[in-house]
């Protein structure tokens, strides 16, 4: 892992969180290794996240009919972003990992993180309509969410309370990181550590410690490929990748299940 920059994206209000110390313990193995460590502190940067016209200096195209999209992506061919925004881009540019952390909100990233990815991935910079999914444009870097949550382990199984984790994990990783081309790395769960004792969580922050130290060698979480789909039928799978998975017992993916069992924990292990 010589030489590789990482980026962190931190999201927790507390300097003494597990979070924290999750992070600590990324940025201090990952050093060690060689590799040199940003980390965007959100709440301590104070970091917007409302996506609004004033991510964009000088006029907009269109006032009146304000698509936001559209304009950041014309202010970010012109250089005309937000110093904030331009700052994060030139982050994310230079990274060749980017590690998510944050604790599980309503099973989902906290609204601030939320925020950095509707105005830090814009559409041009991020992704288009062409290159996206495994063409995506972030397709040579690697990318994972490490997360805490408030629930075990057991209440997100396919017959827990919370429901599969993997449906949970789906919009994360597909919708949004796999959307935008990065190989995504199985997720860092981190499971109810407030519920645990002191000792359970430095077993926990020593495994993440070992994890680590192979970080960059692991497999990532496999996608059905872009060009399985066909865009002349609306991007649907392409009728002989359908037919030729009619005898399996699985679907493909979480989303792309054919109305068939949803393949088990492929949002949560590699190679999978």
């Amino acid at each position: 892992m010589a030489m590789k920059k990482v980026l962190i994206v931190y999201a927790h209000q507390s300097a003494g969180s597990f979070n924290a110390a999750a992070r600590d313990v990324a940025v201090e193995v990952l050093k060690a290794q060689g590799c040199q460590v940003e980390v965007s502190d959100l709440y301590a940067m104070k970091f917007n996240p409302s996506a609004t016209a004033d991510d964009i200096t000088g006029e907009v195209k269109d006032a009146e009919h304000f698509h936001y999209g559209e304009e950041t992506m014309l202010a970010w061919k012109e250089g005309r972003l937000s110093a904030d925004l331009t700052e994060e881009q030139r982050k994310l540019s230079a990274a060749d990992v980017v590690i998510f952390q944050f604790p599980m909100y309503w099973f989902t990233v906290p609204a601030i993180m939320k925020g950095w990815i509707d105005r830090v991935l814009t559409m041009g910079f991020a992704y288009t309509s062409e290159q996206r999914y495994s063409q995506g444009i972030f397709k040579e870097k690697k990318a994972m969410l490490s997360f805490t949550t408030g629930s075990s382990e057991s209440m997100f199984s396919s017959n827990g309370i919370n429901g599969d984790i993997n449906i949970t994990l789906w919009p994360l990783q597909n919708g949004i990181l796999h959307y935008c081309g990065f190989q995504v790395l199985a997720p860092q769960i981190f499971w109810a550590p407030h519920h645990i004792s002191s000792e359970a969580r430095s077993t926990m922050l020593e495994a993440w410690r070992t994890r680590l130290q192979g970080l960059l060698g692991e497999m990532p979480l496999s996608f059905t490929p872009s060009d399985s789909f066909d865009c002349e039928r609306g991007f649907q799978l392409k009728e002989v990748i359908e037919e030729k998975h009619k005898s399996e017992d699985f679907g493909l993916t979480v989303g792309t299940h054919l109305g068939k069992r949803i393949p088990p924990n492929s949002q949560i292990k590699s190679g999978v």
